[in-house]
């Protein structure tokens, strides 16, 4: 997939939780505020709370399915952000992928992935299983992953990041996948070059 230069890089961030103040969110802004820093990106957060998407096999008379699809089809690049749940990643992810079609709207895009937990071994698990199911829907997972362990230490209430380490971190996620892109499918700035700008 080859983008003209001068057409926009559309990148999606999914979160993959409906829970109040959920930490998946927390670091989905902090995602976009990277993705912020670049004049060519544009970047939106789905967030499932605000979809009704239907379970596999159930049929539902509403606009979900079709602007979560459009949404992801129309991306050049995507970000999926998931908790771990018992081993895994959680059920709302799932659920997501569920629902983007076969074949899937994801297929042939670069994919980037970040897992959170409230463990300290971190979202290892759930990050394995999320990537064997996004290349089997045949996505371009990007090799780096990050994984935020005990990540109820390193955000307040309000979402702000209380950890200089964390937060680089996140935001490197966004900005690996904006050199993959930069390199393989788009000439856009690097960060180098914003940073002599500014």
């Amino acid at each position: 997939m080859i983008k003209a230069e001068n057409e926009p890089i559309k990148i999606v961030i999914i979160v993959g939780s409906i829970r109040d103040n959920n930490y998946s969110t927390m670091v989905a802004k902090l995602v976009a505020d990277e993705f912020g820093k670049y004049e060519t990106v544009e970047h939106e957060i789905i967030d499932p709370k605000e979809l009704r998407l239907p379970f596999p096999g159930q049929k539902m008379e509403n606009n979900s399915v079709a602007y979560l699809q459009s949404k992801v089809k129309e991306a050049t690049a995507v970000v999926l952000i998931t908790p771990e749940y018992n081993g895994t990643y959680s059920s709302i992810m799932k659920l997501i992928i569920e629902n983007l079609g076969y074949p899937s709207v994801m297929s042939g895009k670069p994919v980037t992935l970040i897992g959170i937990a409230s463990g300290s071994i971190g979202a290892i698990k759930s990050l394995e299983h999320l990537r064997s199911t996004s290349a089997h829907v045949g996505s371009i997972v990007l090799p780096k992953v990050t994984s935020i362990p005990t990540v109820d230490k390193f955000f307040d209430e309000e979402g702000n990041c209380n950890s200089e380490k964390v937060e680089r971190r996140i935001r490197q996620s966004a900005t690996n996948l904006i050199q993959f892109i930069h390199d393989h499918i788009q000439d856009i700035p690097s960060m180098e070059q914003i940073a002599r700008q500014s």
